[in-house]
C-alpha cells in the first residue's frame, strides 16, 4: 500500500461505523463543516499551501515545513500538544501575525505577544482547535548563515 492508499484507508477507517457505541464516540471527535473549514482557512492565512487529500484530511506546506490536518479532535491530545515554529525574528513574525487579526476572525484562536526568555524570544498562537504553537527564535543561534 502506498502513502495515498494508506491515507485513503485511514480516512475510511475513521468514518467507518463499527457499532453504535463506536459511532457515538467518533461523532464527538469528528468536526464536520465549519469548524474544520475554519482551521483550514487559518493555516491558509498564515501562508501555508493546502493540499486536500480527502474531505477530512489536508496536508499544509510552508517552505520545507509541512503537517497534516485531520478533521478529528481528541481533547486529551490537543491539551497536550505543542508545536515550535522556529523563525529568524520573533518580533517581526509577531507584527505580521498580529496584523492578520486571526483571533478576531476565528472562534478559538488566541494570540499571545512576544515574551523574552533567557534562551529565546517567542510568541504564541492557539489554533481553532486549541493546538498551541510556539513561534520564536533562539538567542544564541546565528541566523545570518541560514
Amino acid at each position: 500500500m502506498n502513502l495515498l492508499e494508506t491515507i485513503a484507508w485511514l480516512d475510511s477507517f475513521i468514518n467507518f461505523t463499527l457499532n453504535n457505541e463506536t459511532q457515538s464516540t467518533l461523532d464527538t471527535n469528528i468536526h464536520r463543516g465549519s469548524e474544520f473549514r475554519s482551521k483550514q482557512i487559518v493555516y491558509q492565512e498564515l501562508g501555508f499551501e493546502e493540499f486536500v487529500i480527502s474531505r477530512s484530511l489536508s496536508f499544509f506546506r510552508l517552505g520545507n515545513l509541512g503537517f497534516y490536518l485531520q478533521d478529528y479532535y481528541v481533547k486529551d491530545w490537543v491539551d497536550n500538544s505543542m508545536l515550535f515554529l522556529e523563525v529568524y525574528d520573533a518580533d517581526r513574525y509577531w507584527e505580521e501575525l498580529s496584523a492578520l487579526q486571526l483571533d478576531k476572525k476565528y472562534k478559538g484562536v488566541r494570540l499571545l505577544p512576544v515574551q523574552a526568555k533567557d534562551w529565546s524570544k517567542e510568541c504564541f498562537l492557539h489554533d481553532p482547535s486549541g493546538v498551541l504553537w510556539h513561534i520564536g527564535h533562539f538567542n544564541n543561534y546565528d541566523y545570518s548563515n541560514v
